[in-house]
């Protein structure tokens, strides 16, 4: 094998991982002290709604009042759901106000019902809190690129919104808590949907991995090193050109990287078998690859693993049109997804280890674009988020109340919560205060908050109470 192609391979059997090991010349492996490992195990799994989900017509308001408002901006379209269909739930810290999963949601409904999924509304980037009116005048920096998706999703995903971030809040996550996994070299980020910076800190290198349409046991397979004479000798040589040229940074690095796959190919060796059937879908066998590391972590004496994180996602919910059947279809997939993962985390006895979460690009607008089959909406700003797991306050609402006192914003177009007159939600609450409070869950210490979450300080709440 020639030292190009052998490079090549290396870098292709951990896809997204990158060459961060070499920072450690600059010893930034060393800037801050390491933490003594916990001996409980946590996990956490990012699921990303790609698109910008129209979380309008996924929880929605039962009163009388609050019904008629989201009927009155949307019914002549076609894009209101009767109410009759809606899965209703009630809301302790709203005074049990009557509210609706979509109809194609029933999973998470039980899940809600049974005090294991809360929703966090009205959420998005933020830099500071902000009325409408501040909005309005721009006496307060708004995100950079508002109602962009590719800026958006970047945005929910580095929690950094005044300005442009080459890593993640998972990454950053994981650069601060990497010791509690000791000194395996098993990565702590591991990504079922490929690059995405969600997952890259600054020396955090992630896995990614195929989903669960490929055995686990078949992700990441070198092949051309069998039982054979040749093959002994390929595998030989190959194992001696990882010992030259060391002393530069870059061919230790690759060649470390090459180790560190050949490792995890054989914590790999085999495919665990799950009890739950998992929805042959696509954010189904993704999840179902995820429910299959975390078991082989239990069992597999290469990993053992004391904290996980992993990112799941989903495409299609950029509804300009068509909305009512497409969406309705991802809502289907969602739901019994997440759900056969729970039940899954409950088989394991692991359902208050692991908690998984949602992100999308943004809300969308109250106000329907089009009409008949051609409805859908625009891009918005603020939207509702799920969080689901043993470990979570489940069976509610949290968040920062809005203009109304409440939590949830008020669905009318121009009114208090609205950025003009087309229903773009203003967050209340910032995907900082979200991920800060599932950071602190997992694990991350008070002092190394501020590296993860570096604006978090310009809001009133670090923590918003849906954990445990």
């Amino acid at each position: 094998m020639k030292r190009r192609d052998f490079i090549r391979k290396s870098a292709q059997a951990l896809g997204a991982a990158t060459i961060a090991t070499g920072l450690d010349r600059f010893n930034l492996m060393n800037a801050y002290a390491v933490r003594s490992a916990p001996t409980d195990y946590k996990a956490l799994v990012c699921i990303f709604l790609n698109g910008g989900n129209d979380a309008n017509n996924m929880i929605i308001p039962m009163d009388t009042t609050g019904y008629n408002n989201y009927s009155t901006a949307r019914n002549t379209a076609g894009l209101a759901i009767p109410s009759a269909s809606l899965l209703p739930i009630s809301v302790p810290s709203m005074s049990n106000a009557p509210f609706g999963f979509h109809p194609n949601m029933s999973g998470l409904q039980i899940l809600y019902n049974q005090q294991k999924l809360a929703v966090v509304p009205n959420m998005g980037p933020l830099i500071h809190p902000m009325t409408r009116q501040q909005y309005q005048n721009n006496s307060v920096p708004k995100p950079y690129q508002l109602f962009s998706h590719s800026d958006q999703v970047t945005q929910w995903q580095t929690s950094i919104s005044n300005t442009r971030s080459q890593t993640g809040w998972g990454g950053r996550l994981s650069d601060r808590t990497q010791s509690f996994n000791g000194g395996t070299s098993f990565p702590m980020v591991t990504s079922i949907a490929g690059s995405n910076i969600f997952n890259f800190g600054m020396t955090t290198r992630p896995l990614a991995i195929a989903s669960a349409t490929t055995p686990l046991n078949q992700v990441l397979v070198l092949s051309g090193f069998g039982g054979g004479a040749d093959e002994v000798a390929r595998r030989n040589s190959m194992n001696l050109l990882r010992t030259v040229d060391r002393q530069n940074v870059l061919v230790q690095t690759t060649s470390d990287q090459t180790q560190q796959a050949l490792d995890i190919s054989l914590a790999f060796s085999s495919d665990p078998v799950l009890v739950t059937t998992f929805p042959n879908t696509t954010l189904g066998n993704q999840l179902k690859q995820v429910a299959k590391v975390i078991k082989l972590n239990q069992t597999a004496p290469q990993l053992n693993l004391e904290r996980q994180i992993f990112f799941c996602s989903l495409g299609g919910f950029d509804n300009h049109q068509n909305q009512p059947t497409d969406q309705g279809n991802l809502f289907t997939q969602v739901s019994a997804a997440m759900k056969a993962f729970q039940d899954e985390m409950e088989v394991l006895a692991l359902d208050s280890k692991v908690t998984a979460f949602t992100l999308s690009d943004f809300g969308r607008t109250l106000q329907p674009s089009g009409s008949g089959t051609a409805v859908g909406t625009d891009h918005g700003w603020g939207t509702h988020s799920l969080v689901m797991g043993g470990a979570v306050h489940g069976g509610n609402f949290y968040g920062v109340p809005g203009p109304n006192g409440t939590v949830f914003p008020t669905l009318v177009m121009g009114g208090a919560n609205d950025t003009d007159t087309r229903g773009r939600w203003i967050p209340t609450t910032s995907v900082d205060q979200y991920g800060a409070t599932l950071a602190s869950w997992y694990g991350l210490s008070a002092q190394d908050v501020s590296y993860v979450f570096p604006l978090l300080g310009n809001f009133g709440s670090s923590n918003l109470g849906f954990m445990a």
